[in-house]
């Protein structure tokens, strides 16, 4: 059984909840989907916590802007944070970062942060057949927040959720177990969120950078959802 985690953004205790969870139900390996940076205010940590565990990571935009030194073309916020965490990340760190691949293929799983025709930065929140590649029955991708398992066409598409912001309207942390046999089961966690405020707070970011987390939404409100194009029926999670 593998646990499938994705869009940590430097929340350390949302990670160290799923993590115990995940030990718990006693997985053999964990697959991040990418962003452990970004956002919160324990990028370093949470990078260290996934290296000391041998855990492999795909490539997250947020990744991408601290290894490239590139920035975000969509936030000033996210661009803030993004030269805050370059200031407090190691070379070690960054250099682990940079080892992150684009697309992992298992079988006939397929894993990656965005999509696949745009590994980095494609949101999806209609999926059709189209984006599932050649000889994929399963397709996991991050980057929007959003935990869901929809059918479709016969394959199966799975977005694990953030462990570090949801944004689905449910606060809890959220990843997905993957069987041998192919089946996918959605979970959630509760962590402590006022710790992740409080460190926030000390690194010197307004309430506005986190209060979000309380609700399970982007920064200023705003819930989302994936839905399929072509119409398909949604996973539940469980607790």
């Amino acid at each position: 059984m593998i646990a499938i985690i994705s869009d940590i953004h430097g929340n350390l205790p949302a990670l160290e909840a799923v993590l115990a969870r995940i030990d718990e139900l006693g997985c053999s390996s964990i697959l991040s989907l990418g962003d452990v940076v970004g956002y919160y205010a324990q990028p370093g940590d949470c990078i260290d916590v996934l290296k000391a565990r041998g855990i492999q990571n795909i490539m997250g935009n947020h990744d991408h802007y601290i290894v490239s030194g590139e920035g975000c073309p969509r936030s000033k916020m996210v661009n803030d944070i993004i030269e805050h965490q370059r200031g407090i990340i190691s070379a070690d760190q960054r250099a682990w970062l940079a080892e992150s691949r684009s697309k992992i293929i298992d079988g006939s799983t397929y894993f990656v942060h965005g999509s696949w025709q745009d590994p980095i930065d494609e949101y999806l929140y209609q999926v059709s057949e189209t984006h599932f590649p050649e000889g994929a029955e399963r397709l996991f991708t991050g980057h929007t927040h959003v935990q869901v398992r929809l059918e479709i066409g016969g394959k199966t598409f799975c977005n694990p959720g953030s462990v570090g912001q949801p944004r689905d309207g449910d606060p809890r942390a959220a990843f997905a177990l993957l069987s041998a046999e192919g089946s996918i089961e959605l979970h959630r966690v509760e962590y402590d969120i006022d710790r992740t405020a409080f460190h926030m707070q000390q690194a010197g970011f307004p309430a506005r950078c986190y209060e979000n987390l309380y609700i399970g939404a982007q920064i200023g409100g705003r819930i989302d959802r994936i839905v399929a194009a072509e119409g398909a029926c949604e996973g539940s999670a469980s607790a």
